[in-house]
Formats: C-alpha cells, structure tokens, sequence
C-alpha cells in the first residue's frame, strides 16, 4: 500500500527503528525490492532520482502501481534534486515525497530554496526531506567525511525556519564506494536526536557497516539510503554462480536472488523486518489472480 513519508518515519521514530530507502532503478529491480519487503513484512522507501530523469513520468507510473499492489507500506522518493527544476520535476512526476538537495550552497540559502520548495510541495501534498550539512563521496572520505558536519543548534532553525518533514544529518557517513574507515559521530547523533523535531535520514548507508547502521537506526535515523551495496549484490551473486553463455535470461534470476538477499539483510539491520502494518494481499498474489481471470 502507498503511503506518506511522515505516517511510515513517524512510526519509526516513535519505535525506535529505521527503514532503508532502496534504489530502484528499473522495473525489476522495484518488483525484487517490494516482493523483498513483502516476504520481510516490513515498510519499506523506494527512492528514483537522477538516473531516471529520461522516462521518469512513465517510471513513476509503475512505482505507483507497485505501491498500491504491495502488501506491506511502501513511499515512493524523487531523490536528491539539486535544483528548482529538478525538484518540480519529481512534483509534476507524482512522487508523494522528493528529496530537496541544496546541501552544498551556504546555509542561508539552503535554506531559503528549501522553504521555498516546501511552500509549492505542501500545496498538493508532497512531502520534502532536506540535507543540512554535507555528505560528500566516498573516494574522497579523509577530507569529506569530517568536513560539513550537522549542526544541531543550526538544525533546529532550520527546521522551524523551513518546515521541512524530516532532515537529512551529516554525522560521518558518504556517498559510494569509501576510501578509509567510515566513523560515524555518534555523539553528535544523540545531540541531533535529541533535539531536532522531525525524523532524521542518513545517507551514504553502503559500506557504513552493519554495526553502525543498526546502532544509528537505535539512536534516532529513521530512514537510510543504501544504492551501492545492491548493485553490488547483483554483480556478486553473477560472479559467484560462474555463469556463462550469452543468454541474458538466466542472468537476472540470479541478480534478482542477489538484489533480493541484500534488501533482506537490510531490513534486519535497520530493525524494520516485522514492523509492516495494516498488511494485505501481497503484489505476487495479486499480480497472479489478475492473469487467472484475465483467463
């Protein structure tokens, strides 16, 4: 079922769990991802974004299907829309939330374009999640993993300035493949938790460790984005069947138990594998009822 990001991370929050935002980029990787979640009884956040921009009007159609076909909860995210173009794009497109990414501009006029993005979005029921502070890439981690970290006193401004509906921190993680240890600031963690009023996001969740997203998840993130690690479940699962031959058919069984595998482990790391509600019939057994009267 299709529901708001506030319902599923004010849920979270208030039970002390985290939701992992997948990136599915095609078709079959959102049906691995919800059929994933449906097996996990767990919500789960599809997030579609900067590679999608081309068939995106088209993409979110299927998104939304899914979604509403699906047994468990399920949001779906225009992700990381770095400018005012961007940002309608994911609105126009009928995402029911969109990631606002001004991160990397000063924090005045973050925050200002944030406000502003939140005014159009609220008017027809989007729902904004911002980034204060900056989660730079993982090649780069010695220099942007200790640099632009959240403020909380900043944070909390910021949310009562912009109204934002929940925040992404900047507490040590990156985005990609790091280079060096990740080592999250857990202490500035519990400062963010504790006083700023709406769910908290982390992002760069691939190769952050399993240890430290759960503890994260425990202490207040409610939501984290993992892309990396499942495109590298695919690839693993490839290499590790041996498989050969030209016939591109076989591979995605093999991707899909990869991909699917992965989702599975996250749900359990995040603490969110159980926690779906109001469940009803699953997307497989809807999908195959409606071929049995198609016949």
């Amino acid at each position: 079922m299709l529901v708001s990001l506030s319902e599923m991370l004010g849920r979270a929050k208030a039970e002390g769990y985290g939701i992992p935002a997948i990136s599915a980029a095609n078709e079959f990787t959102l049906r691995a991802c919800i059929e994933s979640a449906e097996k996990a009884e767990s919500p789960v956040i599809i997030l579609t974004g900067y590679y999608q921009t081309d068939a995106v009007n088209y993409y979110t159609r299927i998104v939304e299907d899914f979604a509403r076909m699906a047994s468990v909860p399920v949001t779906a995210m225009w992700d990381h829309s770095s400018n005012f173009k961007e940002s309608m794009r994911g609105i126009r497109a009928g995402f029911n939330s969109i990631m606002v990414d001004r991160s990397s501009l000063p924090y005045e006029e973050n925050m200002t374009q944030v406000k502003e993005m939140v005014r159009i979005a609220h008017a027809v029921d989007v729902e904004v999640e911002a980034e204060l502070g900056h989660v730079g890439t993982g090649m780069n981690y010695e220099v942007d993993g200790v640099s632009a970290l959240t403020v909380p006193s900043e944070a909390v401004r910021f949310i009562q300035e912009t109204g934002a509906d929940c925040l992404a921190v900047a507490i040590g993680t990156a985005h990609g493949v790091y280079k060096g240890e990740p080592k999250l600031r857990f202490d500035l963690l519990k400062e963010l938790a504790q006083q700023v009023p709406v769910p908290l996001v982390l992002h760069g969740g691939s190769g952050t460790g399993d240890e430290n997203i759960s503890k994260a998840c425990r202490m207040g993130i409610c939501k984290v984005n993992v892309a990396n690690e499942l495109m590298r479940a695919c690839y693993d699962a490839l290499q590790a069947d041996g498989m050969e031959g030209n016939n591109i058919y076989k591979f995605w069984p093999v991707m899909e138990k990869g991909y699917k595998q992965k989702c599975a482990h996250l749900f359990e790391v995040c603490g969110c594998a159980g926690k779906a509600w109001q469940a009803r019939q699953s997307l497989t057994a809807k999908v195959q009822h409606a071929f049995k009267k198609e016949a």
